[in-house]
């Protein structure tokens, strides 16, 4: 007997990222560890910002809003991913608050319709010099609001 994973709505909101899992991604019993679905979405997230021109060159400084830090990950392991293989992560923000926000993501299929995990993540963005929370630039906010989930 196989364990089904849950089908998934279709995609209304957020960004689909294409990941891959390789085969050091699993664990003995030949399953995705449970340790790589956060960094592969953070991977995923990663390149999303990038393509909206935020990224960490090296600089705290001259980060901007990618100097953030992660207050809270939470996430549900739904079905287990039991083979190496081109992945996808949902990506979107439920919140977008002045100096922190919320993510939504789903780890799925790479078309988007079989659910393996869920989660959310907060961040909070810091400034560079006294690691305090710091409003989000107006650019940011902007890239944020097209990635926002419809209220409802």
């Amino acid at each position: 007997m196989t364990a089904e994973a849950p089908l998934a709505p279709a995609l209304h909101h957020g960004r689909l990222i294409p990941v891959t899992v390789h085969f050091d991604d699993l664990d003995a019993l030949g399953l995705l560890h449970n340790a790589r679905y956060p960094l592969l979405v953070e991977r995923a997230w990663t390149e999303l910002w990038q393509e909206k021109g935020i990224r960490f060159e090296g600089d705290w400084a001259a980060a901007g809003d990618a100097c953030n830090a992660v207050r809270e990950l939470r996430i549900g392991y739904e079905v287990p991913v039991t083979r190496a293989g081109t992945y996808a992560v949902h990506l979107w923000l439920e919140r977008l608050g002045r100096t922190g926000l919320t993510y939504g993501f789903r780890f799925c299929s790479e078309d988007g319709t079989v659910t393996y995990a869920r989660g959310s993540r907060v961040l909070v963005r810091l400034d560079a010099a006294t690691l305090r929370p710091t409003p989000w630039s107006e650019a940011f906010r902007d890239a944020g609001r097209e990635l926002l989930r419809p209220a409802g």
